[in-house]
């Protein structure tokens, strides 16, 4: 029985072995995630463009700050900020610097398929996103609208199943420079769809594209799409400082994690594999025959629930509505100041825009539940219905709230 047992034990080292080795020794899989790094040299990272700019444009300089700080500490700064990620959304404050920035005669570009709101209706334009209909092919065809960039040629990709486009502009205001279309089979656009925009601002102008993997490395290496992206990058002006964002990405320029370093190289990895799966099967083959009886021992009941109830049904029994409702409103302040980060010592109208931005609600919903305390609190009774208006109130307020968050 004994030996039976051992050969059993060396089928499954055996076969641990084997599947160890396979794993080792499969190719690497490629990272698909859209990062848009300028470090990352995966298919949806910008180190060709990186390298591209770097000899084309001699003077950029990579920012790692967030534009509102960087405008702040170079207030002498003029030129072109250009960012590329999958979604670039702006604070209202930095926004609101960038845009002044960009009135003085700066050029703003921004490819993503994700844009501020607030932004879009500055603007006055809308977005959408472009689906395949029934039998329709995969992928989009690209076009750059200028006659210098041949007229006609366009650049199909097949990774995305939707590609974001605008579907309303300020026609008196806008100019149109780049279309999209689904990918027909004589590479022609049936209908224009328009993928990127240039609008005057001020003195200045901001360029959109909802095109940001256009300047990724596996779009730039990929036939003669190069051709494409380099019709993009004509509309940064060579003669004024170009400012590349390296804020606002959806992946890392560097991981200073050390379980990342160490993972990320293929022999430390199945080494630090080998020695979990050790570990196992130590715990498993030797575990059993040393280690003793655990007793087991309950944990002390939390009352604190019982004896809130307790107090409450005290209040609630001797009509001491009030009591219950000034705690209740005392409570869901500090709901407020724990899960939004807002101070309630004053109940402007600041704080109200504030606590509606992010907590899904109005400012007049917000307006009218403050309404609701302050009316309670001046009362020197409370009725069985307004308690449960109060409490019903709170209730809707925070399940909204809770959805969001």
């Amino acid at each position: 029985m004994y030996k039976k047992g051992r050969v059993y034990l060396v089928i499954a080292l055996m076969t641990i072995g084997l599947l160890l080795a396979v794993q080792y020794n499969r190719p690497k899989e490629l990272n698909w995630f859209p990062s848009f790094v300028s470090q990352h040299k995966i298919p949806y990272g910008t180190y060709v463009l990186n390298e591209i700019i770097q000899n084309l444009f001699p003077d950029a300089q990579h920012s790692t700050l967030p534009p509102y700080q960087f405008l702040i500490e170079n207030p002498e700064a003029e030129g072109t900020y250009f960012f590329v990620d999958g979604a670039v959304k702006f604070e209202e404050t930095e926004l609101q610097a960038l845009l002044e920035w960009t009135s003085k005669g700066n050029t703003l570009f921004i490819a993503s398929e994700v844009f501020d709101k607030t932004l879009l209706d500055t603007l006055g334009l809308g977005l959408a996103n472009l689906y395949n209909s029934l039998g329709e092919g995969e992928g989009r065809l690209y076009r750059l609208v200028h006659p210098q960039f041949r007229q006609g040629k366009g650049y199909p990709f097949t990774k995305d199943s939707y590609a974001p486009y605008f579907r309303s502009i300020d026609t008196v205001k806008s100019t149109v420079l780049g279309l999209v279309d689904h990918l027909s089979a004589d590479r022609k656009l049936s209908k224009e769809h328009i993928s990127m925009v240039q609008q005057g601002f001020g003195k200045g102008k901001v360029i959109l594209s909802t095109f940001p993997k256009a300047f990724t490395n596996y779009f730039i290496l990929t036939d003669d799409h190069r051709d494409y992206t380099a019709g993009l990058l004509t509309y940064l002006d060579e003669k004024h400082p170009i400012y590349v964002d390296e804020y606002y990405k959806s992946g890392k320029s560097f991981y200073a994690s050390p379980m990342y370093i160490f993972l990320n190289n293929k022999s430390l990895k199945w080494a630090y594999y080998l020695s979990l799966i050790g570990g196992v099967m130590y715990v498993i083959f030797e575990g059993k025959r040393k280690q003793r009886a655990i007793p087991i021992i309950r944990p002390l009941q939390n009352q604190s629930l019982a004896f809130t109830r307790t107090i409450a049904d005290m209040y609630y029994e001797k009509r001491e509505h009030k009591q219950i409702a000034m705690h209740k409103i005392a409570y869901f302040l500090e709901y407020i100041r724990s899960h939004f980060y807002l101070s309630t010592s004053e109940r402007d109208k600041s704080f109200f825009r504030n606590l509606a931005m992010r907590s899904s609600h109005t400012e007049i919903e917000i307006g009218q539940l403050f309404d609701l305390f302050d009316r309670l609190e001046s009362r020197e009774a409370i009725s069985d219905q307004e308690l449960s208006a109060l409490n019903t109130a709170i209730a809707q307020f925070k399940k909204r709230a809770d959805a969001r968050i």
